[in-house]
């Protein structure tokens, strides 16, 4: 079992170790440097991927990456309000040449002042949308109404899966209507097809009111009988990439693309680079 293992990793190092290289080969040919391998979607991570690694290690591999993006998790990212603790953070980023453009996965109920807590944060550093998972209720909802209008920061309701609060494209669909325009969706495209549900699908419905996107694959499989659900490398699994791309296109989508790997937390980066390979692949053929 071992020696297989072994081989799965060596096969994506070595994939990995060719997409970064091709990469490199792209923006060094001559009259390419200027190229955007993502064709014009702000490609990024939630550093969540980077759980293993503090912040600045985080960033320095980020930028190691080619990703100027982060949707940063609180680890690496702490919510506080106080300036020194916002010009910190912001230093931090400046100097890795990255742009928090999204945060989360925060909760929210109807306690305003917790509520003010991240959308202050948010303002002061900048952040364009925070990925929720709200109560579902009124008194929550007409809450982030008047905190999304007030500080023109998007609330993106993020789907966990099956058995969570926004496990089905329908159980958000129905909280965000007639709600604030800033007031939308997070499409975590590994949870959605865990709950068997389209992605693709997700983006068209949400439409305007797309405010994030994870980007994660997963594979069904049939064993025993019974169907099961594994993560895997983007390109590996369910995932339409191409599709979802092309559905963001369709909506001049401005928010932040960030791809999440949950897997491999201590050595990632062999498996992000093929992610992002994969990514790249479908943006060209836009």
């Amino acid at each position: 079992m071992s020696s297989v293992l072994n081989s799965r990793f060596d096969r994506r190092r070595f994939l990995g170790t060719c997409a970064a290289a091709g990469a490199a080969t792209l923006l060094n040919s001559t009259g390419l440097q200027a190229a955007d391998p993502y064709a014009g979607f702000k490609m990024g991570i939630q550093s969540y991927s980077l759980r293993g690694f503090d912040a600045e290690t985080a960033l320095q591999h980020t930028k190691t990456l080619g990703l100027k993006f982060w949707e940063a998790y609180p680890k690496h990212v702490p919510m506080g309000t106080l300036p020194e603790h916002i010009a910190k953070e912001k230093k931090m980023l400046d100097d890795a040449g990255v742009t928090l453009a999204a945060y989360g996965v925060l909760g929210f109920d109807a306690n305003e002042t917790k509520a003010r807590e991240a959308f202050d944060f948010a303002k002061a550093m900048g952040i364009k949308s925070l990925s929720a998972n709200p109560k579902k209720d009124k008194a929550t909802f007409d809450l982030l109404d008047k905190l999304c209008d007030e500080y023109q920061v998007a609330i993106a309701i993020h789907n966990h899966g099956p058995g969570a609060l926004y496990d089905r494209i329908s159980d958000a669909e129905a909280m965000i209507k007639d709600r604030h325009p800033l007031v939308g969706c997070c499409v975590d495209t590994g949870h959605y097809l865990r709950s068997d549900e389209d992605p693709v699908e997700a983006i068209e419905r949400f439409g305007k009111r797309t405010f994030g996107v994870h980007f994660k694959d997963v594979l069904t499989i049939e064993k025993d009988g019974k169907r099961q659900k594994q993560f895997r490398i983007l390109g590996e699994g369910d995932l339409n990439v191409l599709g979802c791309l092309k559905a963001l296109r369709k909506l001049d989508y401005q928010y932040c693309v960030a791809l999440e790997y949950e897997e491999n937390p201590s050595n990632p980066l062999s498996d992000i680079e093929v992610c992002l390979q994969t990514v790249r692949d479908a943006a060209a053929k836009l």
